[in-house]
């Protein structure tokens, strides 16, 4: 009787633990009023800002193309100049003698060349009269003929001398701002030597590269075919501060680069007060409308191994593992590419006390129906 008293004790109480195992079991699969977002369309905007090169309308360097000591410098660095307007000037004293003997040289050889003609005409009149041979004729066009090579040679020597003359005064080709100016007066320039840099910065040009993907995207969003048609764009300066003049795209290369899979644009922005200069660096800001977008708070995110998943709720509302992949990430939210559409629903937030299989009650959480600005 003994025995059978404790047999009856022990068996007592392994059904009793069973039943706190299996009420503790069921317990850890429920969990009460989880926060739960049904997801839905949403119509937002994804921006893209993109390194930029930017570079004045016109940059040219200004180059000596005669040598000389500098006789003047007109102008001062940093200093707006005006078409046409003198910036320096070099001895002209030696290519002024030149241009006079080139002179000299033309009127003696439009002198030969006239009497080759009168010595032409005389030959002709003693050959009608036949008191010369016919041959006579053909040796005064012969010389008549080098009289006027010598002329043409006389007056291209004069023109060029003329040429070497003007290059001593050195213009500004067109409007726009001088640079650093290295030579100083007295200094000995030779032919090419650099003597300054010219911006115009009236307006300017932002180069800047994108990938074939995102190429494609913007494609589909503009008209004719071309994203370079009348394209509104930002500048982002380098402080971060957004530029208060808008661009637009005005042209892009015609194939992509093989190294990097990108493509060149250029935007060109008004400057009407001289802030950007040539060389300066900044962002292109482009803006690209995105209709039906799904969002997903980051919240609602976990990361294995570079893999994007949420809690995804089926009919039961049990919860399971379920990932997706991201478009762009912002600083609150996913856009969904693929594995979610509109009318799933996810967990909320803490999913960091949630676990795979379980069976949650749900506390709908209203979307946000306002517009979303993304930022990549």
């Amino acid at each position: 009787m003994c025995y059978k008293g404790h047999f009856a004790v022990i068996l007592s109480l392994s059904l009793f633990l069973s039943a706190c195992s299996n009420g503790d079991q069921k317990k850890k699969k429920t969990i009460a009023e989880v926060p739960v977002l049904e997801l839905t369309y949403t119509d937002t905007s994804l921006s893209h800002n993109y390194v930029a090169d930017i570079q004045s309308l016109a940059n040219v360097e200004l180059r000596a193309r005669v040598q000389g000591f500098m006789e003047k410098i007109l102008i001062d660095e940093g200093q707006f100049v005006q078409k046409g307007q003198i910036l320096f000037r070099i001895s002209p004293k030696d290519y002024a003698v030149s241009l006079n003997k080139a002179k000299a040289a033309v009127a003696g050889a439009e002198a030969d060349y006239n009497i080759a003609r009168l010595e032409q005409e005389r030959i002709a009149t003693m050959v009608e009269r036949k008191v010369i041979a016919p041959s006579e004729q053909e040796l005064g066009k012969a010389k008549v003929a080098a009289a006027k090579a010598a002329l043409s040679a006389a007056i291209a020597n004069e023109e060029e001398a003329r040429n070497k003359l003007s290059y001593t005064e050195v213009r500004a080709p067109f409007d726009g701002v001088v640079d650093r100016i290295p030579m100083k007066v007295g200094s000995l320039i030779s032919e090419g030597t650099l003597l300054t840099s010219l911006s115009d910065n009236t307006s300017i040009y932002a180069y800047f590269s994108v990938s074939e993907n995102e190429y494609l995207q913007h494609l589909k969003k503009a008209e004719g075919g071309r994203l370079s048609q009348e394209r509104k764009a930002c500048l982002i300066l380098a402080d971060g501060t957004p530029y208060e003049c808008e661009g637009v795209i005005e042209t892009q290369e015609g194939e992509f680069n093989a190294g990097t899979g990108s493509i060149n644009f250029r935007a060109k922005f008004p400057n009407p007060k001289h802030l950007l200069k040539h060389g300066a660096s900044g962002k292109v800001h482009l803006t690209s409308d995105i209709d039906h977008a799904v969002l997903v708070p980051q919240k609602s995110v976990f990361e294995i191994q570079d893999k994007s998943y949420v809690f995804l709720l089926d009919e039961h509302n049990k919860v399971s593992m379920h990932s997706f992949v991201p478009r762009a990430r912002i600083e609150q939210y996913y856009i969904v590419k693929s594995g979610l559409s509109a009318g799933d629903r996810i967990v909320y937030e803490g999913i960091q006390n949630i676990r795979d299989g379980v069976e949650v009650k749900p506390l709908p959480v209203r979307a946000a129906q306002h517009h979303v600005a993304v930022q990549r």
